[in-house]
């Protein structure tokens, strides 16, 4: 995942993940706390959006707000829209690479801590 072209993000984001009753749409919400983007240099870039590459390919949302705390810059929120069942199971595939790579794990939200 990248927020400037090219520049991997190494913070793992906690995600969220919503779909419509009938599975033709759904949303991912994704936070990412204290991102590198934060200690970037200035020269690097602008955050743009969020970019997400694999060997498929790329998506992107513009969807994208800081969040601050006294001033400063604390987290990144993401939302992804997938119009369709199609960019659905795109995003899936990509996720499940994603998470493997980066070693995270599925949690239900009906499961209890």
């Amino acid at each position: 995942m990248q927020f400037i072209r090219g520049v991997d993000e190494s913070v793992v984001p906690e995600v969220e993940l919503r779909r419509s009753r009938n599975g033709s749409s759904g949303t991912a919400v994704f936070t990412f706390g204290s991102p590198d983007v934060f200690q970037a240099d200035a020269g690097s870039g602008d955050i743009t959006g969020l970019f997400m590459v694999d060997e498929e390919g790329e998506m992107q949302t513009t969807d994208v707000k800081a969040k601050f705390l006294n001033g400063k810059p604390t987290a990144i929120e993401a939302r992804y829209q997938m119009r369709s069942t199609f960019e659905w199971d795109r995003f899936v595939r990509f996720m499940d690479r994603y998470a493997e790579s980066a070693g995270l794990g599925f949690e239900s939200a009906g499961a209890k801590p």
